[in-house]
């Protein structure tokens, strides 16, 4: 969906004039049709995980759907694997070995969504900062993926991401889904998680999977008593740098 100023304005809780400075600055992704701005939902949803910005729920409503529910991060999680001591140098060799470990049926070409996660490294870091980077792909893959996964990789080596707050990266979460709802839906159940403490402290310390799982679980308990907000409240936010 193609978003307007005042579209991002009200998903961002910004005014259209802050919007404008930061179009201006070449801070915020945007793209210029007929001498008007328009915005990517999902492209916004990444900036502002990145920046650490208030986000409307509206952002995660999405007019596609494949009739499935939306799972919960605990279950992305155990569907897409938690794997300890991963290999690579570099981050192409990371995301080799990342996306080898995957759990994907025969059917997908795992050197395509390779060669997929790192065009989309290539046009910005997944870096959001203290460690972490959430490789995916710009648009969701439509590749015999039947429900969205989330595969947490803690890595042998630290490495350089190019994240932008310089320091390198060492935990990778890797979403793969199959539709943008689903995308935009695990990328914000994700950056809520990770500000809740228990699971950052798991995180940041490597914990067990049970650990992990568990952590993950209070999350998306915590999650679900905000699914339903006022129409004045906006309690998703992401994680990233304070400041725009």
């Amino acid at each position: 969906m193609q978003l307007t100023v005042h579209d991002a304005a009200t998903l961002l809780s910004v005014s259209e004039k802050t919007i404008y400075r930061w179009i201006k600055q070449g801070r915020l992704p945007a793209y210029q049709i007929n001498d008007q701005y328009r915005f990517n939902r999902a492209e916004l949803l990444e900036w502002a995980t990145a920046k650490r910005i208030n986000v409307s729920p509206e952002i995660f409503a999405e007019t596609e759907g494949n009739g499935q529910s939306m799972p919960t991060l605990s279950e992305a999680l155990q569907g897409g694997g938690i794997h300890y001591r991963v290999g690579g140098t570099d981050k192409s060799s990371v995301l080799a070995c990342v996306v080898d470990l995957m759990h994907l049926p025969e059917e997908v070409d795992r050197q395509y969504l390779l060669k997929v996660l790192l065009t989309r490294e290539s046009l910005g870091s997944t870096g959001i900062g203290d460690g972490i980077a959430i490789p995916h792909v710009r648009n969701p893959i439509v590749m015999y993926i039947p429900r969205p996964t989330i595969t947490l990789c803690f890595l042998e080596n630290r490495i350089d991401f190019a994240a932008m707050d310089g320091k390198p990266v060492e935990t990778l979460f890797t979403l793969i889904s199959p539709t943008i709802r689903a995308h935009l839906g695990l990328l914000s159940k994700l950056a809520f998680a990770l500000r809740e403490d228990k699971f950052k402290d798991a995180v940041a310390k490597r914990g067990s999977r049970q650990e992990l799982l568990d952590a993950v679980a209070d999350a998306d308990r915590r999650l679900a008593a905000t699914e339903s907000p006022r129409p004045d409240e906006h309690v998703l936010t992401s994680p990233g740098m304070e400041n725009a």
